[in-house]
């Protein structure tokens, strides 16, 4: 295959591309993962297709992930290099941006590797390393923002933030349920007197 189809920005293009194609199927893991929570959206959450959805974007954004990380790595222009996978906000441009996104690719392979030791795993433990995905889709995002140009493009911005907002609306939901003291049934109180 010719690199050369769009000249030096090939390169770019494929980083650019996959990083927003990574984000959406990311985006669309942790929708289709919340609404399989009973909680959160009851009538879907034993819906067979909702759950496919989930495995097929879970394993949709990997690659996805990976051809972004290494376009970047080998974009002259970037400058990115395997040390910034590992130490982040080492760049000598835009460091947040560009560290937000180590952080989300190290959580994600925390949450990966989880998910492939998942029977090795206590189901508190599971879910403990499974909702880093949260803190992931969080810095990803803030990557894309702060880092990415493709933000400009109205269209693609009112998406962006829209699944945010969703994300956020439906987490803090999860959040309150997990935090707040959980009635005691009436029988048990009888009982217990």
């Amino acid at each position: 295959m010719n690199l050369a189809i769009f000249g030096d920005q090939t390169i770019w293009i494929v980083a650019r591309s996959t990083g927003v194609a990574s984000l959406l199927a990311l985006s669309l893991s942790l929708l289709s993962g919340m609404a399989l929570r009973p909680k959160s959206l009851g009538w879907l959450s034993t819906n067979r297709a909702v759950s496919e959805l989930h495995s097929y974007a879970t394993v949709l954004w990997l690659p996805l992930g990976l051809v972004h990380v290494i376009a970047i790595l080998l974009d002259p222009y970037a400058k990115v290099g395997l040390g910034d996978l590992v130490v982040p906000f080492r760049v000598s441009y835009g460091a947040f941006a560009i560290g937000l996104g180590t952080i989300s690719v190290q959580l994600l392979v925390v949450v990966l590797i989880a998910a492939w030791s998942r029977t090795r795993l206590s189901r508190g433990q599971w879910l403990a390393f499974h909702r880093l995905s949260y803190l992931a889709f969080a810095a990803a995002f803030l990557h894309g923002v702060l880092s990415g140009t493709d933000l400009a493009y109205p269209w693609l911005a009112g998406i962006a933030w829209l699944v945010a907002a969703i994300l956020a609306m439906f987490g803090l939901r999860r959040i309150t349920h997990a935090i707040r003291p959980q009635a005691v049934p009436l029988r048990a109180e009888r009982n217990a007197a």
